[in-house]
């Protein structure tokens, strides 16, 4: 009887010693290559990505993840851009690294800013607008086709004024993990 219970002591002791040999520690960085691209103007939230790993997660001396392990994500935030304000956002986190359930820091990516833009198109309408009605009607010919004008602009900026936030495909992105399961 005693081999016996030894025999299922050394089962479970080992069986514990492998459960815990590829638990991918706090505070380890994930370099992760993304397979898609992620735009805050299609994605949506709980929307997941897939992916692998860039390089080795090591703890202890020891490989817990290899370079080309694959990885799962998720989208948890997402803003689509406005036409002539607030660009798009989009947030994503890692969820899993080769099948072990992960909790990760979030990358977030934001579009480009309208303000140049839209500023751009608007007064660029406006001295245009400007500068034909003062040829035509004189200053008060130019002070109406400055206000015509700068419509022209507004409507300009307001057609082309989407500015998403976009995580390339095949882009590299890092995540510190947090906790695994």
């Amino acid at each position: 009887m005693t081999i016996r219970r030894f025999s299922v002591f050394l089962t479970l002791l080992g069986s514990a010693l492998l459960a815990g040999a590829g638990t991918i520690p706090a505070g380890a960085h994930a370099t992760v290559r993304i397979n898609q691209a992620l735009s805050s103007g299609s994605a949506h939230k709980d929307q997941g990505w897939n992916g692998v790993l860039t390089s080795d997660i090591t703890s202890g001396g020891k490989t817990i993840a290899k370079a080309g392990d694959s990885v799962k994500g998720k989208v948890t935030y997402v803003k689509p851009s406005g036409r002539l304000h607030a660009p798009g956002q989009i947030t994503v986190r890692l969820s899993s690294i080769n099948g072990e359930t992960v909790y990760s820091t979030a990358v977030s990516k934001k579009g480009v800013g309208h303000a140049k833009s839209n500023t751009a198109k608007i007064g660029g309408g406006a001295a245009g607008g400007a500068i034909i009605g003062g040829l035509l009607g004189g200053g008060k010919g130019a002070a109406i086709g400055a206000g015509v004008g700068a419509g022209a602009g507004t409507g300009a900026a307001a057609a082309t004024g989407k500015r998403e936030a976009v995580i390339a495909g095949e882009s590299v992105l890092t995540f510190t993990i947090t906790g695994s399961k």
